[in-house]
């Protein structure tokens, strides 16, 4: 049963008020992850060491009473140590022991430095929210989440991510450095005596009725049009590409990325207090939702350009459609 627009306010109020008595600023960092918590969407965290990456995803854990589990990924973690594996036991039967995956809010920390090998164990797990193991399938829990973190100036040791994995997150979400004054109250708040504590203030079930709701917001046919003309000219042979893309970008979003804009595009609307999705809100998801899901080429990175500037080269050669006409045929 989905909450009505009235109770999700409340409810993201009350995370938010939690969530900001642990970390400090990041107001971009804290909506973005929240939108994607409302949406049941994994999120792709990428920031230098010591920026509270971890810190905000167990404080959304806490806040939102979501049993938590985290995986510290290392080149010699297995996919068994994800999934689980099945037990020899007397008489030849077997016995299940679940990994850590079988939670709702799963962090796999550097996740970049586990093996693709092991990387590829979380696929069905973001894809189909279920696990196989020896030919059996069992289901994860509802809510369930993939919060990855990497660090993206150290590289050596390393595993890139392949398209396949990032395509099954969400959004990506870029981790700035904090301000003098946010650092200022950082070592205020962290360095004292005392340490700031979480109070739980909702439930998974209310979390599920957050993402029923969200599925339910209105997007008129001119706004979901306009996400597919922006995933469209991300691609180097659609028509309405830029010259940027045809030059620089291999491949451009698949589908899952337009359903990933329309539903973030959704969950901005409802944080923000409006009951319909905007043309506005699908181009802020814009950044989240694409900056992952473009291919670069050798020219992109010899040039030294960045996925964002190509999701900005997209938003300016993509024109914003105005409202259809009353009557018009």
């Amino acid at each position: 049963m989905s909450l009505t627009p009235e109770q999700f306010a409340q409810l993201a109020g009350r995370v938010e008020n939690e969530v900001r008595r642990v970390i400090v600023g990041q107001q971009r960092l804290v909506r973005d992850v929240l939108a994607c918590l409302f949406c049941e969407g994994h999120v792709l965290l990428e920031g230098v060491p010591g920026l509270g990456k971890t810190v905000l995803l167990r404080t959304l854990g806490d806040a939102l009473s979501l049993e938590f589990n985290r995986i510290q990924c290392t080149p010699d973690l297995m996919p068994a140590d994800i999934v689980g594996t099945s037990v020899l036991g007397e008489g030849a039967s077997t016995t299940f022991q679940a990994g850590p995956v079988f939670t709702q809010l799963l962090l796999a920390d550097e996740i970049n430095r586990a093996t693709p090998k092991t990387q590829s164990a979380l696929l069905e797990a973001m894809a189909e929210r279920r696990v196989t193991v020896g030919g059996v399938t069992r289901d994860l829990p509802r809510p369930f989440f993939v919060m990855a973190t990497q660090n993206p100036i150290e590289m050596e040791g390393t595993y890139p991510l392949p398209e396949a994995q990032l395509d099954r997150f969400m959004a990506k979400v870029l981790v700035a450095l904090p301000d003098a004054d946010d650092l200022l109250d950082i070592l205020g708040r962290t360095t004292g005596p005392g340490m700031a504590t979480v109070t739980p203030v909702a439930s998974g079930e209310d979390l599920l009725g957050a993402i029923a709701l969200i599925r339910e917001v209105p997007i008129a046919s001119h706004v979901t049009r306009h996400v597919v003309d922006l995933v469209q000219a991300t691609h180097p042979s659609g028509d309405t590409a830029p010259d940027v893309v045809r030059r620089y970008v291999r491949h451009g979003s698949s589908p899952r990325g337009a359903q990933s804009l329309v539903l973030l595009a959704r969950a901005y609307a409802l944080l923000d207090g409006r009951l319909q999705a905007s043309i506005e809100d699908v181009r802020a998801a814009a950044g989240p939702c694409l900056r992952h899901r473009l291919v670069l080429g050798y020219e992109a990175l010899a040039a030294g350009l960045q996925a964002d500037e190509l999701v900005a080269a997209v938003l300016d050669a993509v024109p914003v459609p105005g409202p259809p006409v009353k009557g018009a045929v």
